[in-house]
């Protein structure tokens, strides 16, 4: 599909690390997470085809066309090496990109994700794209905010938790359905062993959406590849690490001094 027109800003100073969010949100998600960033790395905030402030001409897409997306993005910049993090979607369209534009990758952090969700995709996948459609946004919370985060983190930090469901309830369903399809449609595997960036694979040791194992098969498969399991957190666990598990965000932030 032709590539579509994203938003982005970027903050901080430094070496640039493209962030890219998971499915249904967009970059707001990223909050003091990003700010931390910001204070050793040019931070780029990119809200993903159809997804925040981004364009989509309202026609179905793959995976692979959001990292063209980003691709082309990073043509109109003209950068020669970046880092990126990326998270449950946002980590699927790293893996393609990393594959793709090895020659401008430097290092990789992708969490909470995979390349593959198994033989079951396309018809799990296509579920929750009828329920994107049909169901009201905010009866999907109840399925989304335990996958998302951990009870404990829901009562300590309960206005992270609403700004996420307000970014989730602002998504457009139609979108939400065609990037479920999308994710359905992904079968990454084939690319993993062509990626050179270092990479840093992280997951919430409490993942149910995208658990350890697949983090596990990720980091297996990947030649420069090291796996962390962060305890205490479930999907979105960068954003939940970052509250209860300092030591996490520190570890990601020396993985991306390698982009060189």
């Amino acid at each position: 599909m032709p590539t579509q027109t994203l938003w982005m800003q970027r903050i901080g100073a430094g070496r640039p690390v493209l962030m890219l969010h998971p499915l249904a949100l967009s970059s707001r998600i990223w909050g003091g997470f990003a700010e931390a960033l910001a204070r050793e790395f040019e931070v780029w905030l990119i809200d993903l085809r159809g997804h925040g402030r981004s364009g989509w001409d309202g026609s179905p897409f793959s995976i692979a066309d959001m990292a063209d997306d980003v691709e082309a993005l990073l043509d109109q910049a003209d950068v020669p090496r970046v880092g990126v993090v990326g998270m449950s979607m946002g980590g699927s369209v790293a893996l393609v990109l990393a594959a793709s534009q090895s020659h401008r990758i430097g290092s990789m952090v992708v969490a909470d994700t995979t390349a593959w969700y198994g033989a079951s995709r396309v018809v799990d996948w296509n579920k929750r794209a009828e329920d994107a459609l049909q169901s009201p946004r905010t009866a999907l919370l109840d399925f989304q905010i335990p996958r998302w985060f951990t009870e404990s983190f829901r009562e300590q930090c309960p206005e992270i938790v609403d700004d996420i469901c307000a970014e989730f309830l602002a998504t457009d369903p139609r979108l939400h359905a065609f990037a479920c399809k999308a994710l359905g449609g992904l079968d990454a595997r084939p690319l993993l062993s062509t990626i050179t960036a270092p990479t840093l694979v992280m997951v919430g040791a409490e993942d149910y959406a995208t658990p350890p194992s697949m983090a596990r098969a990720l980091a297996a498969a990947i030649p420069a590849a090291e796996l962390q399991i962060v305890d205490r957190v479930r999907h979105l666990s960068l954003v939940e690490s970052d509250g209860l598990a300092e030591n996490a965000a520190i570890h990601l932030r020396h993985h991306l001094e390698r982009v060189t």
